[in-house]
């Protein structure tokens, strides 16, 4: 069902903790699951991202995708880091189960949201950056169950 990275990634979850004094903080849930995914970002005078740090509630898929899209934007310049999708990091786990595809969604829009966070924080704009959803469902039509 899941591939070896996102086992190895959920059971060895890389970066997790708290930045103190981040650059940029981003939090974003996802209410139909309950999954909550909070990225930090330490980002230098360069705009290139030094540190990165999560902490997720949710499930292993959840905590497997922050852990790898902090990977993938450690050492990384602000608009590198813009440019992480939820699809490049489902490719870096070697895939999800479809019901999965939303903790990658997650992933991407935590990091938006540090982005955007961090660009407030210094009073700049950053290109292509728009302003994150809280919920990666917001805007969607209420679904009946």
């Amino acid at each position: 069902m899941y591939s070896e990275k996102v086992m190895d990634h959920f059971q060895n979850p890389r970066n997790v903790g708290e930045i103190e004094n981040a650059s940029g903080v981003g939090t974003v849930g996802n209410a139909k699951c309950g999954d909550i995914m909070r990225i930090y970002l330490d980002i230098n005078d360069d705009g290139i991202i030094q540190d990165v740090k999560f902490k997720t509630f949710g499930c292993g898929a959840a905590v497997a995708t922050s852990s790898m899209a902090t990977e993938m934007v450690k050492g990384k310049s602000v608009q590198e880091a813009l440019q992480v999708t939820n699809k490049a990091v489902m490719e870096a786990l070697d895939g999800l189960p479809p019901v999965k595809v939303h903790c990658s969604l997650l992933a991407e829009e935590a990091i938006h949201a540090a982005l955007w966070d961090y660009a407030e924080k210094k009073g700049i704009r950053i290109e292509g950056l728009a302003k994150p959803k809280s919920d990666i469902h917001e805007g969607e039509e209420a679904e009946e169950y």
